[in-house]
Order: C-alpha cells, then structure tokens, then sequence
C-alpha cells in the first residue's frame, strides 16, 4: 500500500533553509554552478551547522514520538536545487544530526515549487524569495528563511512553539493594504465597520487549521507538544475582528498578544518562538536576532511597496526641479 501523504502536516524544506549553507551559496553565485557543485563533492564528509529552520523541524518530528510509524502526524522532506551527486553532503549531515528525514527530492537547479502540490505540502521554508512566492501562489503557505546567529539554532525544549503574524498571513492582506494605503484612522474606521465579517484567509490559514487539527488529538493530555501564538501589531478595537474571526474559523490560538504597533521581538523571545512568520521587514530585522524568523511574502504587497517607492522618487525628483 502506497504511504499516504494527505493526513498529515507535511513541511518541505530547502537545503540552505535547514543548514547553514551561506559560504556554498556565495561560491555559487560569485564562481558559479560547476565550482559550487566541485565543492560541494570535495566536502561530502564536511559536517554542516544548523540552519535557521533547524529548531523548528526538530522539535516538529518530534512530535510523531507520541504516534505509531502508521500514525505519525509530521512528515519532512528535503527539496532542494542540487543534485542527486551533490546531496550526499545535505544527507551525511541529516545522518549526523539524527534527524529521522528519510524523503527528499533533488532538481538540479529547476523549480521546487512545480513538485510541492505532489507531496502533498502543508508548509514549504526556503531561502529563495521566487520560490516563496510562487508557492503562495499554489496557495501553499510559504516563507523565506532568515539568516541568524548560532544561538537561535538551538531549541529551548522539546515543545513546538509557532508564533504568527496576522494581516497578511494568518488572514488576507486585505486589511493592511487599506492601513498602507490610506492610514491608521482608514484601518480602524474599517475593521470596526467590518468587526462581524471574519477575515479571510491568508497564505497561512490552512496551515492554523492542519495544526489545531493536531493538537485536538491531545486535548486530553496536560501538555499539548505544539503551541501556538498570533502576535500582531493589531490592538483595541481593532481586536474584537480577530477574535472572531478565529471564533467563526472553529481553531485554536493559545496565546495572543496585540501591541498596538510595539516591538515584538522581546515578546516573541519570551514565547521561545522555534519560528515567528511575518511579512514585515521592521519586525523581522529585530525579531530575527532572538528567535528563528521566516518572511512571508507577497507578490501584491512587494509590488505596492515597488509603486510607493516609484512614486516618493518621483516627487522628490520633482521637488529637486
């Protein structure tokens, strides 16, 4: 019998977003694909750190301990750019490390994405900004992996801990393209008109209901092995939408925090985040230095940032005249 991929969170990762694989990417894009690939031979044996995403897939495999091998609820899978030659390094190192990662799929340098829908991905990291956002057009949640330091590499417990941002990725960005456009004031006006319309889903909605779906099977278990946080720029009144919008989705938030435009990352480092899920930079650039981060991006979003940049050229263009 075939092994059945659909009733389970599957999470597909890239080679560069599991191990720290920033000199061979430099290699890569300064000498090109036939060094990158000699290199990659010459150091089959070389171990490899942790990647960004590390924290966040150990503690998510560990998840399957509760469950038999017919049972487990988390499959991983390696998708990567290299090839089948080169991605003995990628493997020794899942060896080393005792991750117990046996599915993986090598292009040599063509599209991951065209292959994610076929294994069935719930939640695809990278660290390729194309690849994130044509995932998301597959409307598969997808993220591009940050660089951070060593000390964020290592988990804090054997808990999965998944913080979210929320306009623009657990619901849509309908909300903060009205704040982007027309301000603060527009937004609130608009979400408390709106308060009774749940919010539609974002790009990592799904992806909320296959893990509340999870921790419903240890309801009845002092400590669920996931937990999850929405931690959003969102405050009073703003809330009351949210709140029932995730009353309306019938899903399970276990803490949320709204800041009301204050920093996040104190509160994301507090958590003990395994990864936070934001598409803004302003965060990220701070959240990044504490605890594994992911960006989420939006091809509608980049090109309205693209527009306003244009646009403030333009006038000061002007003004210079």
């Amino acid at each position: 019998m075939a092994y059945n991929l659909s009733n389970k969170l599957v999470v597909a990762v890239s080679s560069r977003a599991l191990f720290e694989l920033e000199e061979e990417n430099q290699i890569f894009e300064e000498q090109g694909l036939d060094e990158y690939y000699k290199y990659q031979l010459d150091n089959e044996s070389k171990p490899l750190q942790k990647g960004t995403s590390y924290r966040l897939i150990e503690n998510l495999l560990k998840i399957n301990n509760h469950f038999s091998e017919e049972e487990k609820q988390v499959e991983v899978i390696i998708l990567s750019r290299n090839n089948a030659a080169t991605s003995l390094r990628i493997t020794n190192a899942i060896t080393s490390h005792n991750l117990p990662i046996s599915r993986s799929g090598w292009t040599s340098g063509n599209e991951i994405t065209n292959y994610l829908n076929a294994f069935k991905v719930d939640l695809f990291l990278s660290a390729n900004d194309n690849d994130v956002i044509k995932a998301i057009e597959c409307g598969i949640a997808a993220a591009k992996i940050l660089p951070s330091h060593e000390d964020v590499h290592n988990s804090l417990g054997e808990q999965v801990r998944i913080a979210f941002d929320g306009d623009a990725v657990l619901f849509s960005e309908e909300s903060e393209l009205v704040y982007k456009e027309k301000g603060l004031e527009a937004f609130i006006a608009h979400e408390i008109e709106n308060k009774n319309n749940p919010l539609k889903f974002g790009p990592f909605a799904k992806l909320l209901h296959t893990i509340s779906n999870i921790q419903e099977k240890f309801k009845n278990m002092p400590i669920s092995p996931i937990r999850t946080a929405l931690v959003t720029a969102r405050s009073a009144p703003t809330h009351e939408r949210v709140i029932k919008t995730l009353n309306v989705w019938g899903v399970r938030i276990d803490e949320a925090f709204f800041l009301g435009g204050s920093e996040k990352a104190e509160v994301l480092q507090a958590f003990g985040a395994d990864i936070f899920f934001d598409d803004q930079d302003c965060h990220l650039d701070l959240s990044s230095k504490l605890v594994p981060s992911a960006k989420v991006i939006h091809q509608s979003i980049e090109k309205f940032n693209l527009i306003k940049s244009i646009s403030k050229t333009k006038i000061i263009n002007i003004e210079e005249k």
